[in-house]
Parts: structure tokens; sequence; C-alpha cells
């Protein structure tokens, strides 16, 4: 039986990992299967909503780490998974699941993946993708207000208070476990290009 590859991409919020993901996915389709950091944010379901607001989310707490290495480890071993849905709008798990199948390829895709060195062990590659702070903060300004329906403010004032001091405390530091640095993140071809090439060769073994 093939051995499948699991690449962790890393980065700090709106780098452009999701960018990277996509393109590989849209490259090898079902031969690639992905999960989320984002979705195993621990559920809440019993905290008010201004507490839930007030969540350090940026924090490696904030996470169910266990259930996303739990839920890791069966894909690797051939099993689906149901992998939670996360609604950002109300910062709480929804009830409902999503069917995650494996595959050869599996893709962990979180900003603090790299922060758990038992994460990292469950990773052939890992890619850390590198951007501007200043590109960050805009393009996360952009999704939160257009696709997550936060207010301006809201998101100046998380990126002051929790974003920029955990990316700067946990994100920033994690980077030295990555095996390749992404500078420009999806906008670098050329390290687009091996990446793809490496999952390429494995896919045809």
């Amino acid at each position: 039986m093939q051995k499948v590859m699991v690449i962790g991409i890393a980065g700090g919020s709106g780098s452009g990992k999701t960018t990277i993901t996509r393109r590989l996915m849209q490259r090898f389709g079902s031969d690639v299967s992905m999960v989320s950091y984002d979705s195993y944010y621990k559920a809440q379901h019993d905290t008010p909503f201004e507490e839930r607001a007030r969540v350090n989310y940026d924090h490696p707490d904030a996470f169910d780490t266990d259930l996303f290495l739990r839920d890791l480890r069966a894909l690797k071993a051939g099993k689906t998974i149901q992998c939670p849905i996360y609604d950002y709008a109300i910062h709480d798990r929804l009830d409902q699941t999503k069917t995650v199948r494996p595959a050869k390829v599996i893709l962990v895709e979180g900003i603090l993946i790299f922060a758990s060195q038992e994460l990292c062990d469950e990773m052939d590659i890992k890619l850390f993708v590198d951007a501007d702070a200043d590109v960050r903060i805009l393009r996360r300004v952009v999704r939160d207000v257009r696709d997550r329906g936060r207010s301006l403010e809201s998101v100046v004032n998380q990126y002051l208070t929790t974003v920029k001091p955990m990316h700067e405390q946990y994100v920033e530091p994690s980077k030295r476990r990555a095996d390749i640095i992404i500078p420009e993140g999806g906008h670098n071809l050329v390290a687009l290009d091996m990446i793809m090439e490496r999952v390429r060769a494995h896919l045809e073994r």
C-alpha cells in the first residue's frame, strides 16, 4: 500500500496559505484531501456570545488539537472522517459536520500547525508561507469584513490585541520547524511548481 503524504501549510493570517492549498487541490483533484486547523476551534456551545467573542483565537489553546490529531491519523490510516464545521460569525462549531475522505496526499492548513511538535511529527513536508505584515492585515480586513460579517473596527481591534502579538509569539517562531519557506505565498510560481512536482512524483510511485 502506498504511503500517504501529509503536507503542512502554515503561515500568518492572510499570508496566502489558502491560495497554495487551492492550487494544489485544483491540480490534483481527488488524489488530495484537505483539513483546515481552523475547523477545529474548540466547541463553545455553553458559552455566551459576548464571552465567545472575547476568546483569543490566535492562541494554541483555542484549538481542539487532540481531535485534530485523531482525525488526521484516521485519514492517514485510510479512514473517512467527519470534520467539524466552524462558523466565524457566531464563534462556535455548527452541529453538522463535513465528510473528508482519505487520499494519497493530505493537505493540512492553519496558522498554528507548526506550534505543536506532535502535529509536526505527522507531516512529511512542512511549508511556511511568508508575507509582509501590512499585506497580511489588508487581506485579513477584506476577508473578515466581506466573508465573515465583521465590522472594520472589530477586525482592526482583534488584529492589534491578539492577532499581531500571537503572530510574534507563536506563528513567527514556528517558522523554524518548516522545511521550506515560501515568500509571497500563492504568487510564488517557482515554489508552487516545485511543490507540485514533488506531489506528482509521489502520486506516480
